[in-house]
């Protein structure tokens, strides 16, 4: 019976007796499926194959490689040496330099080692998605088949990961958000805050989950109706575009009637919250790559959500949307926004060694890799992690940004839900949560970053800060139609 895998932090120790690799007794062997296990138990399995996904073992265990790039992590005496016997010398030369890259990539794990063999996430030059793809590269066994076709699709996915970090380093957030909404908006679409989005959609459900066919009038009506008790800023026209935004997801099934409104119908596929959120968070995902926009996981769970609890949500979606021409429709972006800044930290030099990676077939039944392309792709996502690892440390303004006072900060509070629920806020000067001013509205009773925006617009009294604020949020959510016109008179 297969064994239950270790989580991607735990690296650094056997999975199955839970020890930490060492030199001696527990020294790390991994497996042509990818993981990585002490010597000693593998010598105690029953069958040739791995504990965790039955994939057989086709090479003797004695001869598998002890994967030192995992013992230089654990601070084991690395020998300079390992012997492997290959087919000819040129096979051994090409091993030994592919080998090298990984165990020299490895070392950005350092910061994270942690007691027990389990990784501490803290000061790392690399992100998580950065850190997991490493390790997931790290734990590849380059002697066998298997794992060198594994080594190419890693090395190509941290590529991938490399080119979209080095595009988020150059954008800035409060921009980033503005040109997002800006986009969801030119298709006729919109997003009214976490709360007021959330609540608009659950009433949709409720509408249509039973397999009730409306016309968009009569739905519209409906969730206007429901919301306006807590939400009196909602309009037929924001619904609308909320309506047309799951609509743009397809969402629906169209009935056409002669003479007479057409009938919308929820797909039976789409008939619970979790499904119909996520085909509605999806949608805006592909709005924002239509746009060229590239958004961290962490920045769609604080736009979206108001949180960072649904990182991992936001990052498969992501990952499902991505095709292979993606890879190298990011590198000409790339090379767009380097144009464009005039490119410092000259990382052109870049472009040939990701056009190499994004040139890997992904396809798990890809053909096995001669060990000159394995060399080659090692060396290439080496020299691309260096590259963006010396951009973050010497050239971006990200790493080294000093929170700057907020003009008329005595009159604002944040909105950021981790700021005000556990004291700080992890995503630190890159908080893209906007600052509300005290004067203009009520914040006890307004929880949500929608309500916020548009209480700002509905309350009577006007104040120096609040014409001020007003231009502000207008960067954070699409206003509605009734407060767009308000705003005129100011």
């Amino acid at each position: 019976m297969p064994v239950q895998a270790a989580q991607w932090t735990e690296f650094l120790s056997c999975p199955i007796c839970y020890n930490e690799f060492d030199e001696n007794v527990h020294k790390p062997i991994s497996l042509g499926c990818s993981h990585t296990v002490c010597k000693t138990c593998l010598n105690k399995l029953h069958r040739k194959a791995c504990p965790f996904d039955q994939t057989a073992i086709n090479t003797d265990i004695d001869v598998l490689p002890v994967n030192f790039a995992l013992l230089q992590l654990v601070g084991a005496q690395v020998p300079d040496h390992q012997s492997i016997k290959l087919s000819n010398l040129g096979e051994n030369k090409h091993y030994e330099v592919a080998k090298k890259c990984v165990e020299d990539l490895a070392l950005y794990l350092k910061p994270l080692s942690g007691g027990k063999g389990v990784a501490s996430l803290n000061q790392s030059a690399l992100s998580r998605p950065m850190q997991r793809k490493l390790v997931t590269l790290v734990n590849c066994q380059l002697v066998e088949e298997e794992g060198r076709v594994r080594a190419m699709r890693a090395a190509r996915s941290l590529g991938e990961r490399t080119v979209t970090e080095l595009i988020l380093q150059h954008q800035n957030p409060q921009q980033l958000s503005a040109n997002l909404w800006a986009a969801v908006r030119a298709r006729g679409c919109q997003f009214l805050g976490p709360a007021m989005q959330e609540e608009a959609l659950k009433l949709v459900l409720l509408a249509l989950e039973d397999g009730s066919a409306l016309s968009r009038k009569v739905l519209v009506l409906f969730v206007v109706q429901r919301l306006e008790p807590r939400f009196p800023q909602a309009s037929k026209t924001s619904i609308g575009h909320v309506v047309q935004l799951l609509y743009r997801a397809s969402c629906f099934k169209v009935t056409k009637r002669d003479e007479d409104s057409s009938l919308m119908q929820l797909k039976e596929e789409f008939r619970s919250y979790e499904a119909l959120r996520r085909e509605h968070d999806a949608q805006i995902v592909h709005i924002a790559m239509e746009a060229g926009l590239r958004i961290s996981p962490e920045q769609w769970s604080s736009l979206l959500y108001g949180d960072l609890a649904h990182k991992s949500h936001m990052q498969s979606i992501i990952d499902k949307l991505q095709s292979p021409e993606s890879f190298a429709k990011s590198v000409q972006e790339l090379t767009i926004v380097l144009q464009r800044t005039g490119d410092p930290a000259n990382l052109n030099r870049l472009r040939p060694h990701l056009e190499l990676l994004a040139n890997i077939d992904p396809n798990p039944d890809a053909v096995s890799p001669t060990w000159e392309q394995l060399e080659n792709a090692m060396v290439a996502v080496k020299t691309v992690v260096h590259g963006l690892v010396d951009f973050i440390q010497n050239y971006s303004r990200k790493g080294h940004e000093t929170p700057q006072p907020q003009p008329n900060s005595k009159y604002k509070t944040s909105m950021c839900r981790d700021l005000r629920q556990q004291g700080g806020c992890p995503r630190g000067t890159n908080c893209v949560t906007p600052m509300v001013c005290l004067y203009c509205c009520l914040l006890s009773s307004v929880v949500s970053m929608g309500t916020v925006h548009n209480e700002l617009y509905k309350q009577q009294h006007v104040c120096a800060v609040k014409r001020a604020e007003t231009s502000f949020f207008s960067q954070f959510f699409s206003p509605l139609e009734g407060p767009r016109e308000r705003i005129q008179e100011f």
